[in-house]
This record gives structure tokens, C-alpha cells and sequence, in this order.
């Protein structure tokens, strides 16, 4: 044999005999004595020769080790109380266990919002009054964190020059928490702020946080390519990319098992969804894939699972469970959508269709490719198309070079539409961002907060006109618990995501249509339940009725749904 092959021979035997999993044992009462032995001893049966500076945390823990305690505080948007869920498993599986008592946890993380300076000045003052209870106790070594969005704007800021925090973790970074944390507990600061361009957690099942177990977040995508003037989002939390649509079915098939009623997916453009690891036929004209009359920012990927076919397979999974989703753009909802929407029962008939203003040249300016007239005729539509459908919408009052015509072409959208639920803000200029770059915050504040003001009154005008409209109606209600309001009364959501109260009395057993209310069997109503009430008044936001009789999801549909006396 030549030397060089007699050489690679004697290396591969070596190898092949190389040191095993013993050889690292420094000791233990049995060394494993096959193959199947060692395959079940953990880390927690022997004692590893590993480095002082190894995060001896996520080995196995005994039965008798304390853990340490997470408190969790969260702000912003549904996909930030959705991370918090992610961050939990995570940290769950390396060890530590949650606590909801502040005065409890070794490990404070506070999950942030960076949309708005209002939201980081509440962050701020919260962040000073941990480093006030640190420097009262000067024996604790207790960590704080600061994750999500203002992570990674003000990283240098939060961690050396107003030194508030210990750990920094930007959005895409929350598999490193543990590592990090273990640097921290060596005495030093870490901060991982990295964005990725395929970071989805689609393999990370959430730890479900809210406190009914009848609605469970989903997150199907993260980031955003959209790119508006005046949105710190795409700098905080990266571009686009989707999960996998086969996870996001499994964990779905998951939540239904456990009995959860509603699934709400959930995504910074969510309905911009675009899975390109199936393969599918590629439409011929990307243009078909938005909403008619809008443009994009970034051309239209004419491959992968689209928005549409998610929601319907997502549907078919239980056809008792509803789904809803946030937040989208306008501009994908491309009709297959809105039929879709229309023919299935259990994809909620409620849209958020954030317009932010009622000008076509504001509306250049915010960079959202599309007008006032293309909204409209989006908005009628869908009400064609989908049989009362409820409409949401976000509007910024006050933003760059906003006129007191343009705040008035706002308020007469907002009467033109008449939407079910609004969320209204003043405008705030964020760092990065090409308003910031391009454009003058120039509407003085005290103007901002008057806008404001009248866009709040005009939208809760048409909304109390909206909901004396209901009296009279019947709809199907997914029963969420104790109404805040007194003890004797539920509270649920319409499919059109409307709230309703009504007493907590025995209902007829089962939906008769017409007939209901005679001498039927009488049930109990609970958490989870599907109920028929008829709307009696309102409040003008809340909606008053009498419940008549529990039902089905599907029953309800082949009765029809909304319905007068």
C-alpha cells in the first residue's frame, strides 16, 4: 500500500476508535456499558469536564435546583405579545421558569415599541424605576433586559450611555437569551441586535400567555418591505420572510386539540405572506396579486404559498375555530381573498384596512402607493363582496406638510366609511426613516393634537350611528368570560369583531331560528361557548342584547347568520 493511502487508512482507524462519551467522564457511579445505555444518559447522570464560562444552565436541572424567575413586561403591537410567548419557551426550555410577580423575578425583560415616542417614553420611565429598585437593594443581582424594536434603535444608548440595562436583544435575536444571560450573570453587558433575513421561530412553540386559553396569537411572518416614509418598522425588524406553511399548519392542528376557539395569524404585513419553500405555479402577471389600483414598493414574487392559499388551509383545518388575522396592507387584497373571506364561515368577516389619512397627496408623501379614490373602491368591494363585514383602520393626524384641507379630506373619509374600530394617532418622527431624511416635521404640536382630537370625535360619531344600527340584529358570539362591567353579565366578540354584553342566564340548548325561545332544553352558557344574542342598544360602542341559544359555528352559518325578527 503507498504510504500516502497506508497513512489515511491508520487516520480513519483512529478516528473510528476514537474517544467516546466515557472518555469524558470525569466520574460516575456506572459508565454507560452499550449504545442504548449512553443514548439515555443526560447531562444531569454524570459530572462533564466542561469550562467554568459553559452556561451551566441549559444542562438538565435536578428536581431540588431553584430556577431562576422571568418577569416579562410587554408593549406594543400583538407580534410583540406574540414574541413574548416565544421568549418564554425559550427560556422555559433553557431552565428558568416565568414569575408575574416583579419583586419574585432574578431576570426582568421589558419587549418594546419603537412606532411611537409616546410608547418609548412609557419604556423609558420603566426602565429608571428598575434601576431605582437595583440601586435600593444592592445585594440583588437581578438582570434587566430590554428586547424587541428600541433594542435595536438605541442599543448604544441603553447599554453605555444611560446604562439602564444589562442585556440588549433585538427581534431576530431571542435564541441567544440564555448564552447572553450567562454572560451577564459574569459581570459583563451583551447585546445581539442582529436582523436576520430568515429568522421565523417556526420551530419555537409559544408559550401561551393569555389568560382565557380560547385565543392563541400565531405569527406566519416577520418584518416588512413596504417601506413608508414615516415607519420605523423595517429598520427594527428586517425585511420579509415567512414561515413555512407546513409548521404553521401543525401548530395550528395543535391549538385545535387543546381547544382553543380562535386563531389570530399574525404579521407585520401579514397578509403580504409568501412561503417560496413550496413549490407552486407561478401566476403570469404579479400585478394580479395586489389589490386593484395600488402599487408596491417591491415587485410582487410570483412563486411560492401565497396569503390566500395559508387562509385556506388554515380553515379547513376545524371548521369550528375562527380565524383572524393582522395586520395587513391594502394593497394585497387581491380578490380571491375577499371571496374566500366571503365563503368561509370561519374566516372572521372583520378587515383592518389601515388608511392613515384621507389624502392622496399626503398619502404620496407617507410613500403608501395608492389614493384616496383606490381605497374607497377597495372599501366598497370588500363590502360587496363580503356580507357585513366589519372595517378597522389606523390614521395619523399631523403628519409632514399636512394642511388643514388635507386634515378635512381625513374626517370625511372617516364619515364616508364609517368604520367599525380605529386606532388614532398623532404623528411622532422617527430616526431612519425617510420622512426623517427627506421631509419636515413641520404641523406644530399643539395643531397635531387638535387634528387628533376631531378625528377621535368624528369616528366615534359615526360609530354610535354604526351601532344603532345593530338593535334588532342576531349574531353569533364566541363567549370570552366575565364582562368587566358586573359580574352577572358575559361578554364575547361578533365575527365582525364587535363586543357584546348580555346576562348570564340558561339559553335554549340549541339555535331554532325563528322558533327559538319556546320550551326548549335550557343549557348554562360558558367560556368557549357559541351564542346567538340579539342586539336590545348600545352604548354607542358596546353592544347590549339578550342571549338566545348556544349553537355551532357551522350551524349558524347554514341558518344565516346575521338576521332581524
Amino acid at each position: 500500500m503507498p504510504p500516502g493511502r497506508r497513512a489515511a487508512s491508520t487516520f480513519a482507524e483512529e478516528v473510528k476508535n476514537g474517544p467516546g462519551l466515557a472518555d469524558f467522564i470525569r466520574s460516575s457511579s456506572a459508565a454507560p456499558s452499550s449504545a442504548s445505555s449512553s443514548a439515555t444518559t443526560t447531562a444531569a447522570d454524570v459530572e462533564l469536564d466542561l469550562p467554568s464560562s459553559f452556561p451551566r444552565h441549559l444542562l438538565d436541572q435536578s428536581e431540588n435546583t431553584p430556577k431562576r424567575k422571568v418577569f416579562m413586561e410587554t408593549y406594543g403591537c400583538q407580534m410583540n405579545s406574540s414574541d413574548s410567548e416565544i421568549v418564554m419557551s425559550i427560556m422555559q426550555k433553557a431552565g428558568y421558569e416565568e414569575t408575574a410577580a416583579l419583586d419574585d423575578a432574578d431576570i426582568i425583560f421589558v419587549n418594546t415599541c419603537a412606532i411611537r415616542d409616546n410608547a418609548e417614553r412609557k419604556v423609558w420611565d420603566r426602565l429608571n424605576h428598575f434601576k431605582n429598585m437595583k440601586r435600593a437593594n444592592k445585594q440583588s443581582k437581578r438582570v434587566v433586559g430590554v428586547l424587541g424594536c428600541m433594542a435595536e434603535r438605541l442599543k448604544s444608548r441603553l447599554l453605555e450611555s444611560d446604562k439602564l440595562v444589562d442585556l440588549v436583544v433585538g427581534p431576530d435575536a431571542y435564541r441567544s437569551l440564555p448564552s447572553l444571560l450567562t454572560e451577564v450573570e459574569s459581570g459583563q453587558t451583551a447585546m445581539n441586535v442582529q436582523l436576520s433575513m430568515e429568522e421565523t421561530y417556526a420551530d419555537i412553540r409559544p408559550v401561551r400567555t393569555t389568560s382565557n386559553n380560547l385565543s392563541a396569537y400565531l405569527s406566519i411572518m416577520r418584518g416588512c418591505n413596504n417601506m413608508c416614509s414615516y415607519c420605523i418598522v423595517p429598520f427594527t425588524r428586517g425585511r420579509e420572510r415567512s414561515r413555512p406553511i407546513a409548521s404553521i399548519l401543525d401548530e395550528v392542528r395543535q391549538l385545535s386539540d387543546q381547544g382553543v376557539k380562535e386563531v389570530v395569524l399574525l404579521g407585520q404585513n401579514v397578509n403580504s405572506y409568501n412561503d417560496l419553500s413550496e413549490q407552486t405555479f407561478p401566476v403570469s402577471d404579479p400585478t394580479q396579486l395586489l389589490s386593484k389600483g395600488f402599487g408596491s414598493m417591491v415587485k410582487p414574487n410570483p412563486g411560492g404559498v401565497r396569503f390566500t392559499q395559508l387562509m385556506d388551509q388554515v380553515s379547513r383545518i376545524d371548521p369550528e375555530m375562527r380565524v383572524r388575522f393582522t395586520s395587513p396592507h391594502p394593497k394585497d387584497f387581491p380578490d380571491d381573498l375577499l371571496h374566500l373571506i366571503a365563503e368561509r364561515p370561519n374566516l372572521c368577516n372583520a378587515v383592518h384596512i389601515p388608511a392613515q389619512s384621507g389624502n392622496s397627496e399626503v398619502l404620496h408623501n407617507m410613500r403608501r402607493f395608492y389614493t384616496r379614490e383606490a381605497y374607497l373602491e377597495l372599501i366598497q368591494r370588500m363590502r360587496e363582496v363580503i356580507p357585513n363585514v366589519g372595517l378597522s383602520s389606523d390614521f395619523i393626524s399631523g403628519f409632514c406638510g399636512e394642511t388643514e384641507e388635507h386634515h378635512q379630506d381625513t374626517l370625511s373619509l372617516l364619515r364616508e366609511v364609517r368604520f367599525d374600530q380605529a386606532f388614532m394617532f398623532a404623528y411622532s418622527m422617527r430616526e431612519k426613516t425617510n420622512a426623517h431624511r427627506t421631509l419636515q416635521d413641520n404641523v406644530p404640536e399643539e395643531v397635531k393634537q387638535q387634528r387628533l382630537k376631531e378625528v377621535i370625535q368624528t369616528f366615534f360619531a359615526t360609530l354610535a350611528e354604526k351601532s344603532r344600527e345593530e338593535i334588532g340584529r342576531r349574531h353569533l358570539v364566541l363567549v370570552e368570560g366575565t364582562s368587566r362591567r358586573s359580574s352577572d353579565d358575559l361578554m364575547g366578540r361578533t365575527d365582525n369583531n364587535k363586543k357584546v354584553v348580555f346576562p348570564n342566564m340558561k339559553v335554549d340548548a340549541e339555535y331554532g331560528g325563528a322558533t327559538t325561545g319556546g320550551a326548549a332544553a335550557k343549557v348554562e352558557v360558558r367560556p368557549g361557548d357559541y351564542v346567538v344574542v340579539e342586539v336590545e342598544s348600545t352604548t354607542g360602542i358596546t353592544l347590549l342584547g339578550r342571549p338566545l341559544a348556544r349553537t355551532t359555528l357551522s350551524r349558524f352559518a347554514q341558518q344565516g347568520a346575521v338576521a332581524s325578527c
